[in-house]
């Protein structure tokens, strides 16, 4: 969790070294498309400061109120960076709307493309790198806060092409109209964080291959054991919830039972990262099937 709040706070560092950089492109050229630009990226900033506050939060130990954790923490931040995102999106189209109604010509515009390429590099390299650690840590706030900076590597890319092109072709509208099309792109973007997000908040089951693993290790790890069913599984930021009947013989002991169960929790946690299990033994009546069988 250290490591991921050094990579959440460098996350805002890079955003205030880019917000500065993109605000000068737009000052030299005084272009609609760079300023939406600017305007996107100041909630790069927001995001990425909320990115560190749900780390934070989602470190904090379980607690009386707080039985199961706080690990939700960081679905929470990345509800309100999709938030965040369609919020930029429209300050875009509002921009949009202005320049077509009131077209302005691109001053600098060698000078003012050439400082925007370098923000939308620092923004490519890292946005794909925090991503990359996001998904290996299992971290919905850092994996939200990356897309989101490739969703301004995108915006970036589009206002470039605009200024190029009006440019060239003297059409001054160009500009706004990119900046339009560039706000639908991170429209789009916005509803997908908060898509994801909001089916891990209503407690979404695991992949489909981690289900066969978790089945696999409970069939072949419990030789004594009659069955086993009522499987439920949950993500929590790291954590993984695995949850699960366990039907012995009803002669069994219960150390022989406790050896059975913790033998089957030490080899779902080697094999599931952050798995917090929980097993419910049950005697030989409460059978469903015969034989090992997961249900």
């Amino acid at each position: 969790m250290k490591k991921a709040m050094k990579f959440a706070i460098g996350s805002l560092a890079v955003s205030f070294v880019v917000l500065g950089i993109k605000y000068v492109a737009f000052a030299v050229t005084g272009s609609l498309a760079l300023y939406s630009d600017f305007l996107e990226s100041i909630i790069n900033v927001g995001t990425s400061v909320a990115a560190i506050v749900a780390i934070r939060v989602s470190a904090l130990p379980a607690d009386a109120n707080h039985p199961f954790g706080h690990h939700k923490a960081e679905y929470l931040s990345a509800v309100l960076i999709g938030v965040m995102i369609i919020v930029a999106s429209l300050l875009i189209f509002h921009e949009a709307w202005a320049g077509f109604l009131d077209p302005k010509p691109i001053e600098a515009p060698a000078l003012g493309l050439t400082v925007s390429m370098g923000a939308t590099a620092i923004n490519a390299l890292w946005g794909l790198l925090i991503i990359r650690f996001g998904r290996r840590a299992r971290s919905a706030s850092l994996v939200a806060d990356g897309k989101h900076m490739l969703a301004d590597v995108v915006t970036s890319l589009g206002v470039l092409v605009g200024v190029v092109l009006v440019v060239f072709t003297g059409m001054v509208v160009l500009d706004a109209a990119i900046a339009a099309l560039v706000g639908l792109h991170i429209l789009w973007s916005g509803y997908g964080v908060l898509r994801e997000s909001a089916s891990a908040l209503l407690d979404e089951a695991v992949p489909a291959k981690t289900l066969d693993t978790i089945r696999g290790i409970i069939s072949t790890q419990a030789p004594e054991a009659i069955e086993a069913h009522d499987l439920r599984t949950r993500h929590a930021g790291a954590a993984t919830f695995i949850d699960f009947h366990l039907v012995v013989d009803s002669e069994m002991k219960i150390a022989t039972a406790h050896a059975v169960c913790d033998r089957l929790e030490s080899a779902l946690e080697a094999a599931v990262d952050g798995a917090v299990v929980s097993i419910h033994v049950e005697p030989a009546n409460k059978a469903k099937h015969k034989g090992i069988v997961v249900l």
